[in-house]
Protein backbone atom coordinates (compact mmCIF):
# COMPACT_ATOMS: atom_id res chain seq x y z
CA UNK A 1 0.00 0.00 0.00
CA UNK A 2 1.10 3.36 -0.58
CA UNK A 3 3.14 4.77 2.54
CA UNK A 4 0.83 8.06 1.90
CA UNK A 5 -2.81 6.18 1.62
CA UNK A 6 -1.47 4.26 4.67
CA UNK A 7 -0.51 7.62 6.86
CA UNK A 8 -4.01 9.37 6.06
CA UNK A 9 -5.68 5.90 7.60
CA UNK A 10 -3.70 5.87 10.64
CA UNK A 11 -4.49 9.45 10.84
CA UNK A 12 -8.07 9.01 10.44
CA UNK A 13 -8.11 6.09 12.71
CA UNK A 14 -6.51 8.27 15.32
CA UNK A 15 -8.28 11.22 15.31
CA UNK A 16 -11.39 8.99 15.47
CA UNK A 17 -10.25 6.84 18.76
CA UNK A 18 -9.73 11.18 20.17
CA UNK A 19 -13.52 11.63 18.58
CA UNK A 20 -14.55 8.87 21.12
CA UNK A 21 -12.39 9.88 23.80
CA UNK A 22 -13.58 13.58 23.66
CA UNK A 23 -16.96 11.95 23.60
CA UNK A 24 -16.46 10.01 27.02
CA UNK A 25 -15.04 12.92 28.45
CA UNK A 26 -17.81 15.26 28.46
CA UNK A 27 -19.97 12.09 29.29
CA UNK A 28 -18.38 11.78 32.96
CA UNK A 29 -19.09 15.70 33.48
CA UNK A 30 -22.76 15.81 31.99
CA UNK A 31 -23.52 12.55 33.97
CA UNK A 32 -26.66 10.26 33.07
CA UNK A 33 -26.83 12.21 29.72
CA UNK A 34 -25.42 10.09 26.84
CA UNK A 35 -27.44 9.96 24.48
CA UNK A 36 -27.68 13.94 24.46
CA UNK A 37 -23.69 14.05 24.05
CA UNK A 38 -24.01 12.18 21.28
CA UNK A 39 -26.22 14.10 19.62
CA UNK A 40 -24.32 17.64 20.22
CA UNK A 41 -21.36 15.93 18.69
CA UNK A 42 -23.26 14.23 15.77
CA UNK A 43 -24.44 17.99 15.23
CA UNK A 44 -21.07 19.11 15.23
CA UNK A 45 -19.58 16.95 12.77
CA UNK A 46 -22.52 17.14 10.15
CA UNK A 47 -22.23 20.89 10.70
CA UNK A 48 -24.79 22.17 11.93
CA UNK A 49 -25.96 24.16 15.18
CA UNK A 50 -27.61 22.86 18.07
CA UNK A 51 -30.97 24.30 20.04
CA UNK A 52 -31.72 23.31 23.51
CA UNK A 53 -34.60 24.08 25.47
CA UNK A 54 -34.72 23.05 28.98
CA UNK A 55 -34.96 24.99 32.31
CA UNK A 56 -32.27 26.99 34.46
CA UNK A 57 -30.16 24.42 36.17
CA UNK A 58 -30.02 21.24 34.02
CA UNK A 59 -26.38 21.05 32.62
CA UNK A 60 -26.88 22.88 29.25
CA UNK A 61 -24.00 26.14 29.94
CA UNK A 62 -21.69 22.69 31.49
CA UNK A 63 -22.40 20.68 27.99
CA UNK A 64 -21.35 23.86 25.66
CA UNK A 65 -18.23 24.04 28.30
CA UNK A 66 -17.35 20.81 27.98
CA UNK A 67 -17.48 19.97 24.55
CA UNK A 68 -15.43 23.13 23.40
CA UNK A 69 -12.80 22.31 25.52
CA UNK A 70 -12.58 18.62 24.61
CA UNK A 71 -12.20 19.95 20.54
CA UNK A 72 -9.82 22.58 21.57
CA UNK A 73 -11.76 25.44 20.26
CA UNK A 74 -12.51 28.83 20.95
CA UNK A 75 -14.90 29.27 23.04
CA UNK A 76 -17.66 32.53 24.29
CA UNK A 77 -20.69 32.92 25.99
CA UNK A 78 -23.22 35.51 25.06
CA UNK A 79 -26.27 36.10 27.53
CA UNK A 80 -28.77 37.32 25.78
CA UNK A 81 -30.94 40.27 27.32
CA UNK A 82 -33.71 42.08 26.49
CA UNK A 83 -31.32 44.91 26.24
CA UNK A 84 -28.49 43.23 23.91
CA UNK A 85 -28.13 44.83 20.32
CA UNK A 86 -26.77 43.43 17.38
CA UNK A 87 -23.60 45.22 17.38
CA UNK A 88 -23.08 43.73 21.18
CA UNK A 89 -23.15 40.36 19.24
CA UNK A 90 -20.86 41.56 15.62
CA UNK A 91 -18.82 43.60 16.64
CA UNK A 92 -18.43 47.59 15.49
CA UNK A 93 -16.05 49.42 13.76
CA UNK A 94 -14.29 52.69 15.33
CA UNK A 95 -12.87 55.99 14.15
CA UNK A 96 -9.19 55.83 14.81
CA UNK A 97 -8.32 59.58 14.85
CA UNK A 98 -4.24 59.26 14.17
CA UNK A 99 -4.82 56.81 11.46
CA UNK A 100 -7.91 58.72 9.41
CA UNK A 101 -10.13 55.78 9.22
CA UNK A 102 -12.63 53.42 11.05
CA UNK A 103 -11.10 50.13 12.52
CA UNK A 104 -13.14 47.01 13.21
CA UNK A 105 -13.53 45.17 16.05
CA UNK A 106 -15.07 42.30 16.19
CA UNK A 107 -17.69 40.60 18.19
CA UNK A 108 -17.65 37.48 19.99
CA UNK A 109 -19.71 35.59 17.34
CA UNK A 110 -15.92 35.40 15.77
CA UNK A 111 -15.22 32.08 17.78
CA UNK A 112 -15.61 28.29 16.86
CA UNK A 113 -18.01 27.55 19.39
CA UNK A 114 -20.12 30.23 21.22
CA UNK A 115 -22.76 29.29 23.57
CA UNK A 116 -26.05 31.52 23.28
CA UNK A 117 -27.58 31.48 26.64
CA UNK A 118 -31.55 31.99 26.69
CA UNK A 119 -31.48 32.62 23.16
CA UNK A 120 -35.32 33.81 23.42
CA UNK A 121 -34.96 36.31 25.94
CA UNK A 122 -33.44 38.89 23.47
CA UNK A 123 -35.73 40.69 20.52
CA UNK A 124 -36.38 39.44 17.38
CA UNK A 125 -33.97 42.21 15.70
CA UNK A 126 -31.09 40.98 17.69
CA UNK A 127 -31.78 37.27 17.47
CA UNK A 128 -31.63 37.83 13.53
CA UNK A 129 -28.42 38.95 14.25
CA UNK A 130 -27.06 35.70 14.55
CA UNK A 131 -28.85 34.02 11.09
CA UNK A 132 -26.26 34.93 8.82
CA UNK A 133 -23.43 33.63 10.30
CA UNK A 134 -25.14 30.08 11.27
CA UNK A 135 -26.19 30.04 7.92
CA UNK A 136 -23.44 31.35 6.03
CA UNK A 137 -20.47 31.46 7.78
CA UNK A 138 -19.94 35.02 7.57
CA UNK A 139 -21.56 38.31 8.36
CA UNK A 140 -21.93 41.39 6.97
CA UNK A 141 -21.22 44.44 8.74
CA UNK A 142 -21.94 47.77 7.26
CA UNK A 143 -21.46 45.93 3.37
CA UNK A 144 -18.46 44.84 4.51
CA UNK A 145 -18.40 40.60 4.64
CA UNK A 146 -16.25 38.85 7.10
CA UNK A 147 -15.93 35.44 7.20
CA UNK A 148 -16.34 33.29 10.76
CA UNK A 149 -14.00 31.12 11.96
CA UNK A 150 -13.88 27.40 10.87
CA UNK A 151 -15.33 24.81 12.21
CA UNK A 152 -18.35 27.42 13.83
CA UNK A 153 -20.75 25.96 16.23
CA UNK A 154 -23.63 27.71 18.21
CA UNK A 155 -25.32 26.00 21.35
CA UNK A 156 -28.05 28.03 21.77
CA UNK A 157 -30.40 27.52 24.87
CA UNK A 158 -33.99 28.61 25.13
CA UNK A 159 -35.97 28.73 27.69
CA UNK A 160 -39.83 27.13 27.73
CA UNK A 161 -41.91 29.67 26.15
CA UNK A 162 -44.51 30.49 29.02
CA UNK A 163 -42.08 31.98 31.13
CA UNK A 164 -41.74 35.81 31.27
CA UNK A 165 -39.65 37.86 29.01
CA UNK A 166 -39.11 35.32 25.89
CA UNK A 167 -39.40 35.81 22.50
CA UNK A 168 -40.68 32.82 20.29
CA UNK A 169 -37.62 32.06 18.19
CA UNK A 170 -38.94 32.77 14.14
CA UNK A 171 -38.90 29.38 11.90
CA UNK A 172 -36.49 30.96 9.87
CA UNK A 173 -34.18 30.91 12.90
CA UNK A 174 -35.32 27.82 14.11
CA UNK A 175 -34.92 26.06 10.86
CA UNK A 176 -30.97 27.01 11.07
CA UNK A 177 -30.88 24.72 13.95
CA UNK A 178 -29.85 21.37 12.77
CA UNK A 179 -30.78 19.14 15.47
CA UNK A 180 -33.05 20.41 19.06
CA UNK A 181 -33.47 18.47 22.64
CA UNK A 182 -34.06 18.46 26.01
CA UNK A 183 -31.65 17.47 28.45
CA UNK A 184 -34.40 16.98 31.51
CA UNK A 185 -33.29 15.66 35.15
CA UNK A 186 -30.92 13.44 36.27
CA UNK A 187 -32.27 10.45 37.05
CA UNK A 188 -31.63 9.43 40.91
CA UNK A 189 -28.66 7.41 40.59
CA UNK A 190 -27.35 9.86 38.61
CA UNK A 191 -28.38 12.60 40.64
CA UNK A 192 -26.79 11.06 44.01
CA UNK A 193 -23.30 10.98 41.83
CA UNK A 194 -23.34 14.41 41.29
CA UNK A 195 -24.27 15.47 44.62
CA UNK A 196 -21.30 13.06 46.20
CA UNK A 197 -18.74 13.41 43.31
CA UNK A 198 -16.31 15.83 42.30
CA UNK A 199 -18.06 19.67 41.81
CA UNK A 200 -18.33 19.90 37.66
CA UNK A 201 -16.42 23.37 37.33
CA UNK A 202 -13.42 22.15 39.03
CA UNK A 203 -13.40 18.85 36.67
CA UNK A 204 -14.16 21.31 33.86
CA UNK A 205 -10.86 23.56 34.50
CA UNK A 206 -8.60 20.21 34.65
CA UNK A 207 -10.17 18.74 31.02
CA UNK A 208 -8.07 19.37 28.27
CA UNK A 209 -8.41 19.08 24.39
CA UNK A 210 -8.19 16.06 22.89
CA UNK A 211 -8.59 17.26 19.28
CA UNK A 212 -8.03 20.60 17.35
CA UNK A 213 -10.06 22.83 14.90
CA UNK A 214 -7.88 20.98 12.22
CA UNK A 215 -9.18 17.73 13.47
CA UNK A 216 -12.58 18.35 13.44
CA UNK A 217 -12.65 20.06 9.74
CA UNK A 218 -11.07 16.51 8.94
CA UNK A 219 -14.05 14.90 10.96
CA UNK A 220 -16.64 16.81 9.48
CA UNK A 221 -15.45 15.96 6.07
CA UNK A 222 -15.12 12.15 6.83
CA UNK A 223 -18.15 12.18 7.87
CA UNK A 224 -19.67 13.20 4.14
CA UNK A 225 -17.86 10.00 3.02
CA UNK A 226 -20.23 7.62 4.87
CA UNK A 227 -22.36 5.48 2.23
CA UNK A 228 -26.18 5.56 2.16
CA UNK A 229 -28.16 3.03 0.16
CA UNK A 230 -30.48 3.77 -2.22
CA UNK A 231 -32.99 2.17 0.24
CA UNK A 232 -32.07 4.30 3.27
CA UNK A 233 -33.03 7.59 0.92
CA UNK A 234 -36.32 5.57 0.06
CA UNK A 235 -37.01 5.80 3.88
CA UNK A 236 -35.67 9.26 4.34
CA UNK A 237 -38.13 10.35 1.68
CA UNK A 238 -40.87 8.41 3.08
CA UNK A 239 -40.51 9.92 6.52
CA UNK A 240 -40.78 13.90 4.42
CA UNK A 241 -43.56 12.91 2.73
CA UNK A 242 -45.15 11.50 5.86
CA UNK A 243 -44.91 14.82 7.59
CA UNK A 244 -46.31 16.62 4.76
CA UNK A 245 -49.91 15.08 5.35
CA UNK A 246 -51.75 17.70 7.08
CA UNK A 247 -53.42 14.69 9.60
CA UNK A 248 -50.28 15.00 11.43
CA UNK A 249 -48.38 18.82 11.43
CA UNK A 250 -49.46 22.48 10.04
CA UNK A 251 -46.43 21.90 7.77
CA UNK A 252 -44.24 19.04 6.87
CA UNK A 253 -40.21 19.11 6.53
CA UNK A 254 -38.38 21.56 4.17
CA UNK A 255 -36.28 19.75 1.45
CA UNK A 256 -33.81 21.65 3.64
CA UNK A 257 -34.86 19.79 6.82
CA UNK A 258 -34.43 16.19 4.54
CA UNK A 259 -30.83 17.42 3.75
CA UNK A 260 -30.08 18.13 7.47
CA UNK A 261 -31.74 14.78 8.40
CA UNK A 262 -29.38 13.18 6.00
CA UNK A 263 -25.89 14.86 7.05
CA UNK A 264 -27.39 14.27 10.56
CA UNK A 265 -27.29 10.73 10.09
CA UNK A 266 -24.51 10.49 8.12
CA UNK A 267 -22.94 12.22 11.51
CA UNK A 268 -24.57 9.80 13.35
CA UNK A 269 -23.07 6.43 11.55
CA UNK A 270 -19.27 7.68 11.67
CA UNK A 271 -19.74 8.25 15.77
CA UNK A 272 -20.55 4.88 16.11
CA UNK A 273 -17.64 3.76 13.78
CA UNK A 274 -19.43 2.76 10.74
CA UNK A 275 -19.01 3.43 7.26
CA UNK A 276 -22.76 3.17 6.25
CA UNK A 277 -25.99 4.57 7.64
CA UNK A 278 -28.84 2.42 9.46
CA UNK A 279 -32.65 2.94 9.08
CA UNK A 280 -31.81 3.38 13.53
CA UNK A 281 -29.45 5.96 12.83
CA UNK A 282 -32.13 7.78 10.82
CA UNK A 283 -34.56 7.25 13.50
CA UNK A 284 -32.21 7.81 16.81
CA UNK A 285 -31.85 11.72 14.98
CA UNK A 286 -34.94 11.92 13.16
CA UNK A 287 -37.02 13.42 16.61
CA UNK A 288 -33.89 15.93 17.54
CA UNK A 289 -34.51 17.25 13.93
CA UNK A 290 -38.28 17.46 13.39
CA UNK A 291 -38.91 18.59 16.92
CA UNK A 292 -38.46 21.92 16.91
CA UNK A 293 -39.63 22.35 12.76
CA UNK A 294 -42.79 20.63 13.02
CA UNK A 295 -46.10 22.28 14.67
CA UNK A 296 -49.18 19.37 15.37
CA UNK A 297 -52.41 20.08 13.44
CA UNK A 298 -55.03 21.93 16.28
CA UNK A 299 -56.69 19.50 17.59
CA UNK A 300 -54.24 16.67 18.45
CA UNK A 301 -54.05 15.92 22.72
CA UNK A 302 -50.30 14.32 22.11
CA UNK A 303 -47.36 16.22 22.41
CA UNK A 304 -44.95 16.94 19.09
CA UNK A 305 -42.13 14.51 20.58
CA UNK A 306 -45.31 11.84 20.84
CA UNK A 307 -46.78 12.62 17.68
CA UNK A 308 -43.47 12.20 15.52
CA UNK A 309 -42.70 9.11 17.57
CA UNK A 310 -46.07 7.71 16.45
CA UNK A 311 -45.36 9.17 12.65
CA UNK A 312 -42.15 7.22 12.85
CA UNK A 313 -43.25 3.67 13.85
CA UNK A 314 -46.14 4.20 10.85
CA UNK A 315 -43.54 4.41 8.11
CA UNK A 316 -42.19 0.84 7.55
CA UNK A 317 -38.26 0.42 7.16
CA UNK A 318 -36.81 -0.54 4.33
Amino acid sequence: MNSTVLSTEQGSAGRHARLLEARTAVNDILLGKDNQVGLAFCCLLARGHLLIEDVPGVGKTTLAHALARVIGSDYQRIQFTSDLLPADILGVSIYKRDKDEFEFHPGPIFSQVILVDEVNRATPKTQSALLEGMAEGQVTIESTTHILPSPFFVMATQNPLDLVGTYPLPDSQLDRFLLSFSLGYPDPAEERRLLTTEDRARMLDRTSALLNPDDIRALQEDCEKVHVSENLLDYIQALLQETRDDRWFETGLSPRAGLALLRASRSLAFLENRDFVTPEDVKTVFPALARHRLSPTSGFSQSPEEQINELLAQVPIP
